[in-house]
């Protein structure tokens, strides 16, 4: 269990809104469940806006009641629908969400998302008294400022389950196997799937890789009956096609590998245990800090207790995969 800071509340609030906004993770549902049961405890009226940005500058709100939430936490995705709204990086775009906002009456809003998702709050807390609270929504848990976000440890379990199944195979045919999963502009997934799959190489956007010497390696090392899992995990990475181009250099040097995408089914399911209580606690936290006055912040998790960053910092700074765990996941496999 994390480690709750003692806010003293000193606002009141007659509506507050959340939303889900950008790509879906496992754990937004016990999220919600969290910011709209903390919310109705204090007497505050709760919206759900309905598909992130967009829905909010359609006006698509629809109000919550404890029963709305009632048995989600064991739901993937997010009952409040998503989308991505790159409209939103408009200032009068942003300002239709704002008119819908202070038209109902809601004084604050809960963005639930990765960093463009924060990047949207921050610039709602800016241009208008609205108070907003970003929570960090990501399976890619690249989000500066907090340690974890919500869908990071349901999506290593996915990839690992998977792994698991395409490794009876490899062993059967004494075969590689390249595993991609996601992470465009970051490590953090591969890294930390590398490691509990026992993966012969991980490969990620943070470290360029030169895939014909790779490929000779990889080969070089069945050979020599050092490799032993036939596993390598691959970020999808910047430039499409990278786990295929990969496969045709190991093709050149004897092996005959194969190439498994495990893609969205890294973002469904059922949230584990830990995101589920993580989700929740950031949640209920939400509405704490809003009632103790803070706005313009994320509230995530340092050193096992919840902490708010603020919102100016998470978008102006990048996380950067930890170089000493990236060492790990290569050293484990020779």
């Amino acid at each position: 269990m994390y480690s709750l800071p003692d806010l003293e509340p000193l606002k009141d609030f007659n509506a507050i809104a959340v939303l889900t906004s950008g790509g879906d993770s496992p754990g937004m549902n016990p999220a919600v469940r969290g910011v709209v049961r903390a919310a109705l405890n204090q007497n505050i009226r709760v919206y759900g806006v309905q598909k992130g940005y967009s829905g909010l500058v359609a006006g698509e709100l629809r109000v919550m009641t404890s029963a709305s939430v009632r048995n989600i936490v064991q739901r993937g995705g997010t009952i409040l629908k998503s989308d991505r709204c790159p409209e939103f990086k408009d200032p009068a775009v942003r300002r239709q969400a704002i008119d819908v906002l202070q038209r109902e009456g809601i004084d604050a809003l809960v963005v639930i998302g990765g960093d463009g998702s924060l990047t949207g709050a921050h610039c709602l807390a800016e241009e208008s008294d609205i108070a907003a609270i970003g929570l960090p929504g990501t399976i890619d848990n690249d989000i500066f400022g907090t340690e974890d976000t919500i869908g990071f440890d349901t999506a290593v379990n996915t990839a690992l389950d998977a792994i698991d199944k395409i490794r009876d195979t490899a062993s059967s045919h004494e075969r590689h196997f390249l595993v991609e999963v996601m992470g465009r502009n970051s490590g953090f997934l591969a890294t930390h799937v590398g490691i509990a799959a026992g993966a012969e190489m991980v490969v990620v956007p943070e470290y360029e890789v030169q895939i014909e010497q790779l490929g000779q390696q990889l080969s070089d090392s069945r050979r020599s009956g050092k490799g032993s899992s036939g596993i390598i995990v691959v970020a999808e990475g910047r430039d499409p096609g990278l786990t295929y181009r990969l496969a045709q250099q190991l093709t050149q040097h004897g092996e005959e590998p194969r190439v498994c995408i495990l893609g969205h089914i890294q973002r469904g399911g059922r949230p584990s245990g830990h995101d589920r209580v993580l989700a929740s606690s950031l949640g209920a936290m939400a509405i704490s800090y809003l009632l103790a006055g803070y706005s313009d912040i994320m509230v995530g998790v340092a050193n096992g207790a919840i902490v708010d960053v603020p919102l100016d910092s998470v978008i102006r700074y990048r996380k950067g995969l930890d170089p000493k765990l990236f060492e790990l996941a290569l050293l484990l496999h020779k």
